[in-house]
């Protein structure tokens, strides 16, 4: 099984950080394209795209701002079968990656993502305080995996927040002298 690509481009709005593909997503080539995975349904219900997009779009999302990685590239059924040294060299590697690219927001899309990221632990929902890359809003999602007990209107709401924040940087930046 073969990782699938990256889609990265500087400052997109946002980037999505998942675990590592699905076995799914490792048979066709593009990101939560397990049909049980409600990320497109809950993208799109948070009103971050327009229509609601098919996992083989994953590319076409470029063209919005919206990026697409994983801490880990190796596919598999659940997130339980990856390795702490598989987490550590994705941690080392997506921290390289943030500060290359220099997203506006890291979407970290699940909360183990996030904690094997930073270090952290206990973290809540949403905007996290302080950015390990400086001027990268750090935000934490739940995953939109079938597998998670949240109902999607619960996930959909967290996405949403990211509306604000994006409202937010657009004022903030139009401030500036």
């Amino acid at each position: 099984m073969n990782p699938i690509p990256d889609h990265l481009d500087y400052g997109l709005a946002v980037l999505f950080i998942g675990y590592n593909p699905s076995i799914r997503s490792g048979e066709t080539g593009h990101h939560y394209a397990n049909p049980n995975n409600r990320f497109w349904k809950i993208i799109h219900e948070a009103g971050l795209t327009p229509r609601k997009y098919k996992p083989e779009e994953d590319g076409e999302l470029l063209k919005l701002g919206y990026g697409f990685t994983n801490i880990v590239a190796r596919p598999t059924k659940t997130a339980a079968e990856i390795t702490k040294a598989e987490y550590n060299t994705g941690r080392l590697r997506l921290m390289g990656t943030i500060e290359k690219y220099r997203p506006k927001i890291a979407c970290f899309v699940g909360k183990g993502v996030y904690e094997h990221y930073s270090g952290k632990t206990g973290v809540a929902w949403g905007e996290q305080p302080e950015s390990l890359v400086p001027g990268v809003v750090e935000f934490v999602a739940p995953s939109s995996s079938g597998l998670v007990r949240m109902s999607t209107g619960e996930i959909t709401d967290i996405f949403r927040q990211m509306n604000d924040l994006s409202a937010k940087q657009i004022i903030e930046t139009s401030d500036r002298p």
